[in-house]
């Protein structure tokens, strides 16, 4: 199944530097092993906005979810997730 899925940090504006810093770094390594993985398949960011819009492939909503958790920003993202159907145009 494919999922649109849009996120956004909310992360405290007095989270210190460094925390800051490990969180994103964590971000990245996690992002390359769900692409890895196939789960990622597109990410973009949003100008403006500490948010992101991502393609997700997953066997179903469990396991995105799970996916999704295994962010280390998880427990500070405002997430929506949509399920994508083929549109009958694209057979």
């Amino acid at each position: 199944m494919e999922f649109l899925v849009r996120t956004e940090n909310l992360l405290p504006p007095d989270t210190p530097d460094e925390t800051r810093e490990q969180l994103r770094t964590g971000e990245r390594e996690r992002a390359r092993q769900l692409r890895e993985a196939g789960i990622l398949k597109r990410l973009w960011r949003v100008p403006g906005r500490n948010a992101t819009v991502g393609l997700y492939e997953a066997d179903d909503p469990a396991a995105l979810h799970d996916a999704l958790a295994s962010l280390p920003m998880w427990k500070w993202m405002d997430v929506s997730v949509e399920t994508l159907a083929t549109h009958p145009q694209e057979k």
